[in-house]
């Protein structure tokens, strides 16, 4: 999903896809750690993609802020 698809979510929308992308980078990195994991790459795509989730959060808050003062 790229950024401008996550500029559209609710912050709420936004905090559950980031918990969902941290469960997900935490059972990527217990199947390398045993040797199961299939895909590498899908591990730096999910690292980047809880970034950008974090950085759209921290963009909104940063608007609301704004917007109330």
């Amino acid at each position: 999903m790229n950024a401008s698809e996550m500029r559209n979510k609710t912050p709420d929308e936004l905090r559950d896809q980031l918990k969902q992308l941290k469960k997900e980078a935490f059972n990527l990195r217990f199947q390398a750690a045993t040797n199961q994991l299939e895909n590498t790459a899908r591990m730096r795509n999910v690292r980047r993609d809880v970034a950008r989730v974090s950085t759209i959060l921290n963009q909104k808050a940063a608007e609301a802020a704004k917007s109330e003062a």
